[in-house]
């Protein structure tokens, strides 16, 4: 649930390092800033607009519209300037607070200054506290940090960000955290060493108890204006627990003791990007994958080998561009058609639904796991396409495809990488993507030899997937592979409806259900004991033993007659036979390699196509 939430911009620092730096310029240019504070020195802005950097922090809140009030707090001695400021900013010069101070001796504290805002301005709720003199070099989602806030109604929240090369944790404050449940673990002010990049700055949100409670009592325990640092409050709040943190994708500039170079150079170069940011474009893959052995126990529970293959694959390109769109693929989202005829037979071939889907709801569900994942995503738009040859409803994972390289090239646009979000966490999104989105039946199998590719072991047990939230994912790298062929029909049906109700059945604990996926498992260790030997004769046993429980636990009726015939047609050419997914292709591995011509020219005349596979590593 959303919350109110205010906001206090703190501008009342005397550290007066930069303007005495400007004061001593020889540069003529320069002389007409002097005695400005430096929360409104011209920087380049959006565009490359000139502004302040005030004005930056003041345009980003008031657009967002998420604050039921913005406060400034500043000092007797820049008073005058920011009341300035605030008529022709459209601010309400009685949102000003002056701390009253006049000198660097006299100030009262950064902590002291956020509480007379709060005091005075009778402020209750939460409270998001920022410096408004320091510059981000890219925008990001301000209502994305408020939504991870809600979602952690029982504690505060600080903004990190990884250090750039050339800052030192000397100047920052340090934080550690823990990557599962985003818990900040320790804060050090300015340390001369740290084990992790991840520094803070005066970007925090604080809850109504924090305060109202908390706050006060470090105030009265702790009087000197040194130890009133919002560094050393966070050192004393941390310990107490419930202090959650979010990274962001940026680096923040003119912090704290500024150098006249460092503020030549970001007035001369806009430091915000424009919407479209740089021009690069961006574009991954994800292939088709073959369940080798043990599927469909990944939906149950249980135990499989699956290999990524070259032959199909689904690309996705992203490009920054002024509006987010995605863009219909000219085949797989038709809109247009040569008659109303034409119109029935690609519907009843293809379907209704395309690629356009299922990248609309990848963009959703990665937008909330990062916010709810305490990952700020940078506020740049793009323009999304895909292109795929993987044959519809064949059973080769078509849709978590696109899924998945969609995800991947969101990584790669936004600049999160595996340590933002872990390998073994992405097939668990993607999944999400698919069930909770677009109520796709599925399983994790697919989702897992997507990202991680080649040939993989996947272990699904419950002890497992209930403790670490996820599988056990091993890439078996030193094997060497058989050649595999797949068969598929050319007008198969839905892949979605092959479960039929066994999964209720397991779910109620039927006998026979829990026993057979509990077999599936058992053929899945079997089997990677067989490809680690390099007995291929084995693996082709295990595969007609998982095909056959298969189907014994789903019937002939589910199973489909097209694949039913698929199979035998493999097996008279001596072909060890199963299906890699879920219908409407059969994955095969012949005895005698030398049958497959045949094979080939037997399966088109019946209608299939018979292809030899090439493993994707």
């Amino acid at each position: 649930m959303s919350r109110s939430m205010t906001c206090v911009i703190l501008v009342a620092g005397h550290n007066n390092f930069l303007e005495e730096q400007i004061k001593n310029s020889e540069c003529e240019e320069l002389q007409s800033l002097q005695g400005i504070p430096k929360a409104l020195l011209q920087v380049k802005g959006r565009n490359g607009k000139d502004g302040t950097i005030l004005d930056l922090w003041w345009d980003e809140l008031k657009e967002r519209r998420t604050f039921s009030n913005v406060y400034l707090v500043t000092n007797a001695d820049k008073y005058k300037y920011y009341e300035r400021w605030a008529t022709a900013s459209d601010f309400p010069v009685e949102n000003i607070i002056n701390d009253g101070s006049t000198t660097y001796d006299g100030r009262i504290g950064a902590v002291s200054d956020f509480q007379l805002a709060i005091q005075t301005k009778d402020i209750t709720g939460d409270v998001m506290v920022v410096s408004g003199d320091m510059l981000t070099n890219e925008d990001f989602e301000i209502n994305g940090v408020k939504r991870f806030f809600d979602q952690h109604q029982n504690g505060d929240l600080l903004i990190y960000y990884d250090l750039k090369k050339g800052e030192s944790p000397t100047t920052r404050g340090m934080v550690s955290i823990d990557t599962s449940t985003k818990n900040v673990k320790e804060f050090k002010e300015k340390p001369s060493t740290w084990d992790t990049p991840h520094a803070s700055v005066v970007f925090y949100v604080f809850c109504s108890k924090t305060c109202s409670e908390l706050i006060p009592e470090y105030l009265a325990t702790f009087k000197t204006t040194k130890e009133r640092s919002f560094g050393k409050l966070m050192e004393w709040l941390v310990p107490k627990g419930h202090v959650y943190g979010m990274k962001v994708p940026t680096e923040f500039k003119l912090i704290g003791a500024t150098k006249l170079q460092e503020y030549l150079d970001v007035r001369k170069n806009a430091v915000t990007p424009t919407p479209t940011g740089d021009n690069r474009t961006f574009t991954t893959r994800a292939y088709a994958r073959v369940g080798v052995v043990g599927n469909p126990s990944d939906g149950f529970n249980g135990k499989t080998i699956a290999m990524s293959i070259e032959n199909f694959w689904a690309e996705v390109s992203i490009v920054g561009s002024e509006k987010l769109r995605l863009v219909p693929h000219p085949i797989n989202d038709p809109n247009e058609f040569g008659g109303l005829s034409d119109l029935f037979i690609i519907s009843k071939k293809e379907g209704y639904v395309g690629g356009l889907r299922l990248m609309q709801a990848t963009c959703k569900k990665f937008y909330e796991y990062c916010t709810k994942n305490g990952i700020a995503l940078s506020k740049r738009n793009f323009t999304m396409k895909y292109d795929t040859n993987i044959p519809r409803q064949v059973g080769l994972a078509g849709s978590s495809c696109i899924v998945t390289a969609c995800v991947k090239a969101l990584m790669q646009f936004y600049g999160i990488t595996e340590a933002d979000i872990p390998k073994h966490k992405i097939p668990s999104l993607v999944l999400t993507v698919e069930e909770e989105e677009l109520f796709i039946t599925a399983g994790l199998q697919d989702r897992v030899v997507q990202v991680y590719e080649g040939l993989v072991y996947m272990d699904f047990s419950k002890d497992i997937m209930v403790k670490h939230g996820h599988g056990n994912y091993e890439r078996l790298d030193n094997v060497k592979l058989p050649q595999f062929f797949l068969m598929y029909a050319s007008d198969p049906s839905d892949s979605g409806r092959i479960h039929s109700d066994v999964k209720e059945k397991w779910l109620s604990g039927n006998e026979a259900i829990v026993e057979g996926m509990r077999k599936f498992a058992d053929l899945t260790d079997q089997g990677r004991v067989a490809f680690e030997e390099g007995d291929f004769e084995k693996v082709g046993e295990i595969m007609d033993a998982n095909f056959n429980l298969r189907r014994e636990l789903y019937g002939d009726a589910c199973l489909g007659t097209k694949n039913l015939a698929m199979i035998e047609l493999g097996r008279s050419y001596g072909g060890h036979m199963k299906f890699p997914g879920s219908g409407g292709a059969v994955l095969g591995l012949l005895s005698n390699q030398s049958n497959f011509p045949e094979l080939i020219m037997k399966a088109q005349q019946q209608g299939f196509v018979c292809v030899p596979l090439t493993p994707h590593f």
